[in-house]
C-alpha cells in the first residue's frame, strides 16, 4: 500500500499555508494564557450564579487548547 505523505500530487493549498505562517508567528504561551483567563471567567460566572454563561465560556477551554496544539506543531514541523 502506497503511503499518501509520498504522494507528490498531495501538496497543500496556498491558503493553508497562509493560515499556517499566520498561526506560527502567534507564541504558545497565548493560547495557554488565554485558556486560562477564560476557564477563571467560567469559575466567576458560576460562583455569581450564571450558568449558562459559565458553561458558554468552559466549552471554549478545550477548543483553544486544541489550536494550541495546532500552532505547536506547525511551529514544530512546518509546512509542505
Amino acid at each position: 500500500m502506497e503511503n499518501p505523505m509520498n504522494n507528490p500530487e498531495l501538496k497543500e493549498g496556498d491558503l493553508t499555508k497562509k493560515i499556517e505562517d499566520c498561526t506560527a508567528r502567534v507564541p504558545s504561551k497565548f493560547y495557554l494564557c488565554t485558556a486560562l483567563t477564560i476557564m477563571g471567567a467560567s469559575i466567576f460566572f458560576k460562583c455569581k450564579g450564571h450558568k449558562h454563561i459559565a458553561l458558554f465560556l468552559g466549552q471554549w477551554v478545550a477548543p483553544i487548547l486544541i489550536m494550541g496544539v495546532y500552532n505547536k506543531l506547525v511551529k514544530i514541523h512546518g509546512h509542505d
